[in-house]
């Protein structure tokens, strides 16, 4: 079994943990109704994506 031979520094464990963060998902306009969405899904207000009807959306 591998056993390290010296302690890992603070400076040392912190730079390998701070690559490991939670990035803001991106988010684009949705062509058809202007709501913001995700790229590459479906808009959740009018159902559409690439420019064609997708998603039947009921209204509340």
């Amino acid at each position: 079994m591998a056993v390290p031979k010296k302690k890992v520094s603070k400076q040392r464990r912190r730079k390998r943990r701070g690559a490991m963060k939670a990035e803001v998902p991106t988010v684009n306009r949705c062509p058809k109704c202007g709501d913001p969405k995700i790229p590459h899904r479906v808009c959740p207000t009018c159902g559409t994506y690439g420019g064609r009807q997708v998603l039947e959306v009921e209204e509340i």
